[in-house]
């Protein structure tokens, strides 16, 4: 049996498009590990806005807060203080009297290994991870 040249054509659309899907899985990862991906940034985000908000209340008391409940009571601090995946809420720790922790949960390493990243505040492992940090006091500019 001869194939003619338009079965041939159609089997050779339909390997491209297979190996196209392939290698896209390949590069990208699968759509499991891209939202993993995803919530694990949006962890950093969280933190990073926990860590801004307790520089805030440092700012103005001159003390850390207690607890996250004590931050968010804060007028004008809008933070998200629960893990997206399962709501449960993010670590925070006063150290001493000027150190605190910060604490999340993550699905997976960051894979930042660079000294020079400036991300690499941020880098973790996957699991339980907490981040330290000295208050800041916020100093504005009036110009």
């Amino acid at each position: 049996m001869k194939l003619s040249s338009e079965s041939v054509l159609l089997g050779a659309s339909v390997m491209t498009v297979i190996a196209a899907v392939g290698v896209g899985l390949f590069i990208l990862g699968s759509p499991m590990e891209e939202r993993a991906r995803r919530v694990d940034n949006r962890r950093v985000e969280d933190l990073q806005g926990i860590v801004g908000a307790t520089d805030l209340y440092w700012t103005r008391h001159s003390r850390l807060p207690v607890s996250l409940d004590e931050l968010t009571a804060e007028p004008g601090v809008r933070i998200k203080t629960a893990d997206p995946a399962n709501s449960e809420t993010y670590g925070y720790q006063a150290v001493d009297s000027i150190h605190y922790q910060v604490c999340a949960n993550f699905e997976r390493a960051s894979g930042e290994t660079s000294s020079n990243s400036a991300r690499n505040l941020w880098a973790h492992n996957s699991g339980p991870q907490c981040f330290q940090f000295e208050a800041e006091e916020i100093v504005r500019n009036n110009n």
